[in-house]
């Protein structure tokens, strides 16, 4: 008996995907991908938390802040790509491998990026990812007729933006934060310029499932980076650390629960999808610097940190804060309602004065727990008695 099999052509006509596509989900490409970026998120992390603990807060915010946001941004754009148009032939995953090779070259970049300012490296990096991203809007261009327009204006945008990151290198030194911010904002304008003639077809669904993983990704990232901290206390005899072991990992467990509460869907209009997507840039941001955070909290318990115990609790308490509000804005307003949508910016607002008081990490911790019972005592009160007698 012989059995027939679909063999993957080297190069396919790259036509656009159903947004109404049942049972998508992530390939392992986009998982592969995810992955590679870790090694990148772990490095902008370890950096945080090492200036952090020297007191070099304004270097270490400056620095973190521009290279998570090519981090963000590169991984950002692969994501709704292939959300409308992954063709999965061989052309696709080569081009995909090079954009994967231009995150690991960004990762190298980013401890001289945060010792010297020096960002060659990693904006060399960066425009290999964005680069290859425009060989594969041009695909989409030639194979997708009703979509050419924005696959157009995506791929002209993403060239002429990365050619400003390069000229870039050549300014002088004090130009240096203008001339990002001005190049990070005409990025942001490329998708909001691109999609106006109409939107390509990427897939709410996949699209926060996408969210979702890399939410994942961000979080064990976290927890290395605590579990790094506190394993090197260990081994040098310092053996007081299990409480701030515990405070940090029920605040990523919290920091989990909070945002996989719901089912979640990312908005198919093209204004809340750019905020829905753009916002989550805090989100992802915030979760890398709790971890760096609770580092910086570890090395204060062994007397390696040279900050205070105030300037230690905010470094856990305001990026705390700043996902807490992000996901009221993005999720909890959306979906819900009553005591919860008061309930987030509370929360946020008492993580803000948890550092000036003892033990900022543990009432952090006890502050999300509550907000977390509290999310789950009014979910079930709003399915009601009978849904949850409800057997499966």
């Amino acid at each position: 008996m012989t059995h027939s099999r679909s063999v993957r052509p080297f190069y396919r006509p790259m036509r656009p995907r159903r947004r109404d596509e049942p049972h998508r989900a992530a390939t392992p490409l986009e998982l592969f991908f995810d992955l590679c970026f870790v090694v990148a998120v772990a490095q902008a992390a370890n950096s945080l938390h090492h200036y952090l603990a020297e007191d070099h807060l304004a270097h270490a915010v400056t620095g973190y802040v521009t290279v998570f946001f090519a981090i963000w941004w590169s991984w950002m754009n692969f994501t709704w790509f292939a959300s409308a148009y992954d063709t999965d032939d061989d052309v696709y995953r080569i081009t995909t491998l090079v954009q994967i090779s231009g995150a690991l070259i960004l990762a190298a970049g980013v401890p001289s990026a945060f010792t010297d300012g020096d960002f060659t490296v990693i904006t060399y990096g960066y425009v290999v990812m964005r680069l290859a991203a425009v060989v594969h809007w041009s695909r989409a261009a030639a194979g997708d007729p009703a979509h050419r327009p924005a696959a157009r204006r995506y791929a002209i945008g993403v060239t002429v933006v990365q050619l400003g990151w390069l000229l870039r290198l050549l300014l002088p030194d004090e130009w240096g934060v203008a001339s990002f911010v001005l190049l990070a904002v005409a990025d942001l304008l490329v998708p909001a310029v691109a999609e106006r003639p109409g939107m390509t077809p990427w897939h709410p669904r996949h699209i926060a499932e996408r969210y979702g993983l890399f939410t994942l990704i961000v979080l064990g990232e976290a927890v290395v980076g605590v579990s790094v901290a506190i394993q090197d206390g260990l081994d040098a005899g310092e053996h007081g650390l299990w409480l701030i072991a515990a405070a940090g990992a029920v605040i990523v467990f919290a920091l989990w629960w909070l945002y996989f509460d719901r089912p979640n869907e990312a908005p198919d209009r093209l204004p809340y999808s750019l905020i829905w997507g753009y916002g989550h840039y805090l989100i992802f941001a915030a979760i890398a610097a709790i971890g760096a955070g609770l580092g910086v909290s570890v090395d204060l318990e062994r007397h390696l940190a040279h900050v205070s115990g105030i300037t230690a609790g905010y470094a856990v308490a305001i990026p705390i804060a700043i996902y807490l509000l992000t996901v009221w804005v993005l999720h909890v307003r959306r979906q819900q309602h009553g005591a919860v949508v008061v309930a987030f910016p509370v929360v946020a607002l008492l993580a803000l004065l948890a550092p000036l008081g003892p033990g900022p990490v543990y009432v952090l911790a006890a502050l999300l727990v509550a907000l977390v019972a509290l999310t789950v005592l009014l979910r079930r009160r709003d399915v009601g008695p009978s849904a949850s007698s409800t057997p499966p």
